[in-house]
């Protein structure tokens, strides 16, 4: 029987869950997952949930899914082993270096495997099923078909989100945000640049739009065969969301699951009737209906794209007309309508400009007039001037001009019985003070990496372009397999007249890292083919390509992709049998040289000072009317975006670049650099100015430095830094009084 999963991002979001008859739900803690800017649970709530949630018979499953840097293993480890106390029913991960870990000293902690880990196809799948993982939660690009063929080639459970908002991006691949400033999305900060209005050069002129803002998911038409299908588990998005949204979303897909076998039609009209009360972004089955991948790729795009609608985000009530502070008496209204004490800012406001008049209990979405954020709140206060201006509350930051949409109204608010005790005094557990136990890496044996050498390697994404690089004699040339060189490689090149000026022996194969059951066969066909020619190094990206490529006697170098933030990362990828990696694009120099202490750690890794990183990675082509390679952001940033048969993919307009500090890096023992044209045109002019200035040690006006000299944004470090300040600052109040 499939399970439905329900979001518990707070408390009343878990009653409403419970109460519509989710079969299980999925929460975060504190730290370590990937929705950090939601309410999220204190230790004792948590421990009083594991408890509530089976006793009522139902399972509750916990996120630690994002990636961990080297210096944040211990208080991993301490985090899994209160988890292994506590006992959730399953624990949600993306960090190789998670599994690794729970192998070996919390095997009991049931693992699953997030969508940020990027599984969409059955040979990913049993490769983490043979490490102890029982569940794979499959990327949101993939259709019906693809969903069937998985299931019927794995043991792992599959889990999948049928409702709720979805990413531009391929899961787990996106580095827009992080690139923004160290907010990662596989570190749970992301800043939505997705939702983002952009400016884009049209020819003849600019115009503005959300261009990468999708439509929400709905797959409630689809349970029926999904369900025939054999998916162990329909799983909600929206662990941000209000308690309402939650409670509605899983009464509906409850209603269809439990009576489609007996009413097909009127069933799933039931469950739209139910869903009709969201009047969030329009919505979308994104990858269904194709007839082919291939019709996917040409037209999905079209399906959740829609750059007119702002930001995607409900029913457009006015815009904000005054604000003032809110009386003492509107604060205590506010405070007595909580369910429980928290902190809370408010404002009070008028609103202009729409056709609906909002009132207490109604659910509205605020967004800043410049787009610099936006935020969700219920209204709970409602009070009117002697004039007859309805004033309501709104959170502080926001002012004149800012947009209000609708999302829920009052009608849809609903009680339910709360699950957690009202006495949460004997629930004590905390992480301990235990210490993780050191992990050495494996050390290289005499010749191992012989065919890994020291020196430059250039990465470029077309025959043509290889020809161009030559000039610059790298020790190993890679050339990414996309449909264009797949096409090369195997029909143009031949013993007796080379396609490229380089032995095979030189030449490494770089693998895309979104890898779709769909596509799954005629890769098996390509590599095959590839090998039999000689092809015999390969960068592999998805987990899927360790499991294909294993039976080949091939040379694999962990790509950027499998990401390696900490050396339990490391661990697991070399009990694949793989010693030599790339770094992630998104890694500092400082947690990089954490994990690999010694000269002969740093002689395994290859590090890219030079690239434009892909920061959306799309499985479709844009719509036919997105006409423009060019587009910005409100502050000036530019990017470019290239619609290709393999997907599409934005990059910045300027390059991360670390050329200047190419012989410093040497000094250090990063003696493997590469330089990285991936997606990128290049003129023999580009390749004589990039010569002068590596001998210059020049650095490249407009370029940038990515995370390497920064690293991730840390909210925990910010916060105690903001709690530093206030403290001094009221220190500082404190004695001036006593004066």
């Amino acid at each position: 029987m499939t399970e439905l999963l329900a979001p518990a991002g707070n408390i009343e979001a878990l009653d409403a869950a419970i109460g519509e008859g989710a079969d299980a739900v999925y929460m975060g803690l504190k730290s370590f997952n990937a929705r950090l800017r939601s309410s999220n649970f204190a230790w004792n709530q948590f421990e009083a949930a594991v408890q509530s949630v089976h006793r009522l018979g139902k399972k509750i499953y916990v996120t630690v899914n994002t990636v961990c840097e080297e210096n944040e293993t211990e208080r991993l480890y301490r985090f899994l082993s209160y988890l292994n106390k506590i006992g959730p029913d399953g624990i949600i991960v993306q960090d190789f270096g998670v599994i690794r870990m729970c192998q070996e000293f919390f095997p009991d902690l049931e693992l699953h495997a997030s969508t940020q880990m990027n599984v969409e196809s059955a040979a990913a799948a049993n490769l983490l099923c043979k490490q102890g993982v029982k569940r794979v939660v499959v990327a949101r690009e993939l259709g019906l078909e693809e969903i069937r063929a998985i299931k019927s080639k794995t043991n792992a459970e599959i889990e999948m989100f049928v409702h709720g908002a979805l990413c531009v991006s391929e899961s787990g691949l996106c580095l827009f945000s992080s690139y923004l400033g160290g907010k990662s999305a596989n570190r749970g900060v992301c800043t939505q640049a997705c939702r983002r209005i952009y400016s884009a050069e049209i020819p003849g002129t600019v115009a503005n739009g959300y261009y990468f803002s999708p439509c929400d998911l709905e797959l409630i038409s689809h349970v029926p065969e999904l369900m025939e299908a054999g998916v162990d588990s329909f799983k909600i998005e929206g662990r941000m969301k209000s308690a309402e949204y939650v409670g509605a979303v899983t009464a509906a897909y409850r209603y269809v699951m439990d009576h489609w076998h007996e009413d097909k039609k009127g069933s799933i009209a039931e469950g739209k009737r139910i869903l009709s009360t969201d009047f969030a972004r329009s919505k979308t089955d994104y990858w269904y209906g194709f007839k082919s991948v291939e019709e996917g790729v040409d037209s999905a795009g079209e399906k959740i794209l829609n750059p007119k609608q702002a930001g995607g985000t409900g029913i457009f009530l006015g815009k904000i007309n005054q604000t003032r502070p809110a009386s003492a008496s509107e604060k205590e209204q506010y405070a007595s309508s909580l369910e429980r004490k928290q902190e809370f800012s408010i404002q009070m406001a008028t609103i202009s400009g729409g056709d609906y008049n909002s009132d207490p209990g109604d659910s509205i979405r605020l967004h800043k007039k410049d787009d610099t954020g936006r935020e969700s709140h219920k209204i709970r206060v409602l009070s009117e001037d002697e004039k007859g201006s309805r004033w309501i509350d709104i959170p502080s930051g926001f002012s004149k001009g800012d947009s209000v949409y609708l999302l829920q109204t009052k009608s849809m608010s609903k009680r339910y019985k709360r699950v957690l005790p009202s006495d949460l005094s004997k629930f004590r557990k905390q992480p301990g003070p235990e210490r993780l136990p050191v992990l050495d890496l494996t050390p290289l044996a005499k010749n191992e990496l012989n065919w890994f050498p020291e020196g430059l390697y250039i990465q470029v994404s077309t025959v043509a372009d290889a020809h161009i690089v030559s000039s610059l004699h790298p020790v190993r040339l890679i050339i990414e397999l996309n449909s264009e060189t797949s096409y090369d490689l195997l029909n143009k090149d031949s013993p007796a007249k080379p396609l490229l000026p380089y032995s095979k022996k030189m030449l490494v194969i770089s693998l895309d890292p979104f890898f779709a059951e769909g596509k799954s066969e005629e890769f098996e066909n390509v590599v095959s083919v590839l090998v039999e020619k000689g092809y015999s190094t390969f960068i592999v990206n998805n987990i899927a390509h360790i499991n294909i490529l294993k039976k080949y006697k091939v040379k694999l170098i962990a790509g950027p992709y499998l990401y390696t933030f900490n050396r339990w990362a490391v661990s697991f990828l070399e009990n694949s049998n793989i010693m030599a990696l790339q770094s992630p694009a998104e890694n500092s120099e400082k947690n990089l040289e954490a994990i690999f202490e010694n000269s002969a750690e740093r002689s395994r890794v290859l590090v890219s000072v030079f690239s434009y990183p892909v920061l959306f990675r799309m499985r479709f082509k844009l719509p036919g009317d997105y006409d423009f390679t060019y587009f910005s952001d409100k502050e000036g940033m530019g990017f470019k975006v290239n619609s290709t048969p393999d997907g599409s993919f934005v990059m910045p307009e300027y390059p991360f670049s670390l050329l200047d500090k190419m012989e410093t890096l040497k000094s250090k023992g990063w003696t493997h650099q590469l330089i990285d044209f991936s997606k990128t045109k290049i003129l023999k002019s580009d390749i004589r100015n990039l010569v002068s200035i590596i001998q210059k040690h020049e650095f490249i006006e407009g370029a940038s430095r990515f995370n390497w000299k920064n690293g991730f944004y840390n909210p925990e470090k910010m916060e105690a830094y903001q709690a530093a300040q206030a403290r001094n600052a009221q220190a500082s109040k404190d004695n001036k009084k006593r004066k």
